[in-house]
This record gives C-alpha cells, structure tokens and sequence, in this order.
C-alpha cells in the first residue's frame, strides 16, 4: 500500500456572483471542465497523486449536494481504500461556532490529530491547474518551512479581486501580502495558488492560537498571513494554471484546452487528472458531420458542424446544425438548423430547430440549466 507524510484540508470556500447562473445550484469546483472533467477533480488529483488518503473537505452546505453527486463514494480517488479517511465539514460551522464564541477549529485540529501526518496540504477550489505536491513537499523540507506557500506568476486579468498575491524577495522569501483588489499597477504579480504546504504540529499550534484570539475563520486568509510572519520560501508553479473567478475566465480556460500545449500541460503531464468513471457507448458521427479542433466526449451523437469547441457527454447535434467557439455541458440538444457561437450551454439545455444563439470572443451568451431555446439569442 503507497503512504504519504501528508494530510490534505481541501477548501471548497470560494464562489463568485460573477460565475452566476453556472453556480445557481452547484458548487464552483462542480464546474464541468474539458468535457468529461469537474474543477475539483485537479485539486484531488494533486492529492491522490501524491498518494494521500486522509482528507477533510471544508465546504459550503447549500451546495452540497452537487459536491457529493460527483464525488460519490470516492473510488476513483481512492478514498473508498481500506485506510483511507474522509471528512466532510461545513464553512457555515466554522462561522457559527465563532459568532457564538465557541472553538470553530476544533475539528479541523481533531482531524490533524487523528491523521498523525507531520505535513499537511491545504489546497482551493478554482484554479485549473495540475501541482505535484510531492515535489513542494521536498522543497518545504530542503528549506526547513514551517510553512510553503505555492505562487503563480500571472497577468493582471488572472486574478480576483479576493486573490491574494506575494511580494517576493530576490530568493522568493515571502515579504508582504496583498488583496487584488488594492492593486492599481498593470503587469505581472505573483499570484497564491491557495496551495500551502505545512508542518502539521506547527499549524495545529497556530489553529489553537487563531480561535484564542477570535481570528478569521477563514483559513486561506490566515495562511497567507502566516506566510509572511514566517518569512517563508514560496515555491513557483510554473505548469499551466487558469483562475476560475468569472464567466470570460471560466469560458477561455476551457478553450485554452483546445491548444495542444496547453492541454498536455494541464491534462496529460506526468500527474494523471482523474474524474468520475462514466460507463457509457462512444460518440457517433455522422458521415455528413463536420468537427475541427474540438473536444468531445462519450455518449453523443454527431450529425451537424461543430469547431473550436468543447462538449460534454450526451450532447446531440442534429443534422444542419453549428456550434463553434462553444462550451456545451451535458444533455443539451443542438436541433436541426440552430446555430450556437461565443456561448456556453449548461446542462440539458435545448436549442430549437433553426435558432441562433450568439455571443462574443470576450462575452459568451451564457444559457441557464435546462433553458428551452425557442427565439434567437444574440448579443448586440
């Protein structure tokens, strides 16, 4: 059996009204991606890739249920394994138990305990990106850390305004901390990847001292703190990375996946991405079919035009029908004559015949779950 020196907390905290409706009833890192693929399956891959078993998942309850639709009993992370440990905690506890003056931290401490791990991970939700976490855990060692916070340097439009980004010293020491939201300069920053690597017995210490206090009980927020108190080595990131904070974000780096470097970069390095198995038949195309530098996924069928874009399962296009520069999410029905450009199709969505729906490059028309398209749709 494969052991780990680490324990992993994986923060589901961020959501965004910018995301919206796509987030109307699932969690952001239940975001279909490339097809076949969810957000949360890069964070939990890095982790199963890094052969950790012992995991406490913080996340929202009103959107559980999409979470755990996903993950389902955890056999394809290994979670299911004899040895294995999987917690699932709420932020809204965290938030109630501090307002009524009580440890909010405690579990997440009792987790750290239980485990018995002398490292921990914690890694977010939104970023798009494939960290091998036990190559930061060599450099937090080689370093002597107490804690490692992992950075991305990116443009300016690759970040929220909650991000959090690193002044860095000539050897990358962690010297200040700041919110997007106060930068007034254009350029490159280095951007936290919400990916920190720690000293297990050093964090439950500074758990313990951060609900004494009545700190924040958000515990990205204390981290990049931390990182700077400590003055500590941050590791760069330098494989693909794409901050999923809005709907354009969401939209490019889903069409980054259709440039091969990119692709092979995110999807097929030598950290396997690993998603929910779906057993089903393979997509059919038509003999009429036009598709050019476009993912699809299995179970669809194929009878119209389709290029530069990405589909899900179970998505059928009807003969006559286009779809170019489109994310298409599973279910959804392309009838006969519609035309879909610049636009992303939540599930089970249906274009009726001979209608166009139509965005643009840097503003995708974004259709609802389960919508009926029976008029044009086109943006000005």
């Amino acid at each position: 059996m494969k052991t780990s020196k680490m324990c992993a907390i994986f923060s589901n905290q961020h959501e965004y009204s910018r995301l919206k409706p796509l987030t109307d009833e699932r969690a952001l890192s239940t975001l279909y991606f490339a097809g076949k693929y969810r957000l949360m399956d890069f964070a939990l891959s890095s982790i199963v890739n890094a052969d950790i078993n012992h995991v406490y998942t913080l996340i929202s309850q009103e959107k559980v249920r999409s979470y755990l639709d996903h993950l389902g009993g955890g056999k394809e992370w290994g979670l299911d394994t004899i040895g294995s440990y999987e917690y699932l905690d709420f932020y809204q506890n965290l938030m109630r138990r501090r307002s009524r003056g009580e440890n909010y931290f405690d579990d997440v401490i009792f987790f750290l305990k239980t485990c018995k791990m002398p490292y921990t991970v914690f890694i977010g939700n939104k970023m798009a990106a494939n960290f091998d976490l036990k190559a930061i855990l060599h450099f937090h060692q080689s370093n002597d850390n107490r804690i490692t916070p992992v950075f991305k340097r990116v443009e300016k439009d690759n970040l929220a305004p909650d991000d959090h980004t690193f002044v860095l010293s000539d050897n990358n020491v962690v010297t200040e901390q700041r919110e997007a939201i106060e930068l007034t300069s254009e350029g490159s920053f280095n951007l936290s990847a919400n990916v920190y690597v720690m000293n297990t017995d050093w964090l439950i210490h500074e758990l313990e001292k951060a609900q004494k206090s009545g700190a924040s009980y958000d515990v990205s927020e204390r981290l990049a703190a931390l990182a700077v108190k400590e003055k500590a080595n941050a590791y760069e990131y330098t494989g693909y990375l794409r901050n999923i904070h809005d709907i354009p974000s969401y939209y490019q780096a889903n069409l980054d996946m259709l440039e091969k470097d990119k692709r092979d970069s995110l999807l097929y390095g030598n950290q396997k991405i690993i998603t929910r198995i779906r057993n089903e038949v393979g997509t059919y195309y038509d003999k009429e079919s036009d598709v050019k530098n476009t993912l699809i996924s299995t179970g669809c069928t194929v009878k119209g035009e389709i290029k530069n874009s990405i589909v899900s399962r179970r998505v059928n296009f009807a003969k006559d029908s286009v779809a170019k520069n489109a994310v298409i999410m599973a279910n959804c029905k392309i009838k006969s004559g519609a035309d879909v450009e610049y636009a992303i199709l939540d599930k089970n969505v249906v274009i009726e015949k001979g209608v166009t729906v139509k965005g643009k490059p840097d503003s995708p028309v974004v259709i609802k779950k389960g919508s009926v398209i029976s008029k044009d749709f086109v943006l000005d």
